[in-house]
Order: C-alpha cells, then structure tokens, then sequence
C-alpha cells in the first residue's frame, strides 16, 4: 500500500481546469438503502436502492478574467448538467479517473477581513460514475 499526498489532485468542470484554483474536493458517493424488514424478524433487514453522490470543491479566489472561479461557476449554477472529472491521484497512466455529469447547485465566495478571499462550488451527481484510468 502507498499512501498519496493530496497535492497533485487534479479536477475539472465543463472542459475547464479547475486545478490551479482548488485546495480541496469532497466527492462523495452514497445509495439509497430501503427497509425491508418482516414480520417475525429480531433485526432489519434492507435492500440497496438507487446511487447518488455530491461533491464539494473549493479553493482560493482568483479573478482571472475567463478561467478564474467565478468565471467558470456562476453561469452554471443551476442551469445545465456539465461534466465533472476528479482524479485524486493527479493525471497520468494508470492513475484513477473519475468522470459524472453534475448539476452545479451552488457557488459561494466568502471574504474574510484579515485573510483570502475564497469560494466553494457544491455539485449534484446526475447519472452514474465512470471509474477509468488515465492513459497515456
């Protein structure tokens, strides 16, 4: 077992290359599970159900004009499925690739007084996950 320093994750949204501007992703996965428990038992019982997932990204605020955070973000909120790619191993061959399209539900920027200005971007998987590796 090796273990991977976060450093060289690499994510992007719709095509663009949200890298060089994140400092952390959350991309969580979950299922519905379903009570299916009868009569006469001591225990539940349950049954998988559908696959859901989210995911988080955030970072420092750059204002780069037509790739920054903000110029990216805000015109997805709420409008149509893009395509989310995490790779938390970073890029390359052989590395785990995974690819959902995503409905942007929200971009926020905070601006603290005595630090950076950051934001967050919260995503809504729709669909189900592609699990790849990268190639060459």
């Amino acid at each position: 077992m090796a273990f991977v320093h976060g450093k060289g994750t690499a994510v992007s949204i719709d095509d663009n290359d949200m890298s060089p501007y994140t400092n952390n992703v959350a991309f969580n996965r979950s299922a519905d599970s379903h009570d299916v428990t009868t009569f006469g038992r001591n225990s539940k019982r349950y049954q998988s159900g559908l696959k859901d997932g989210t995911a988080t990204v955030s970072g420092v605020y750059d204002n780069t004009a037509m790739t920054g955070p903000g110029a990216v973000f805000r015109p997805l909120v709420g409008g149509a499925e893009v395509e989310l790619v995490y790779e938390p191993e970073g890029s390359g061959t052989g590395r785990p690739v995974a690819t959902v399209n995503v409905i942007v539900t929200a971009y926020n920027e905070t601006s603290p007084v005595a630090d950076m200005v950051t934001w967050e971007a919260t995503l809504q998987f729709s669909g189900d996950i592609a699990d790849t590796v990268g190639g060459a």
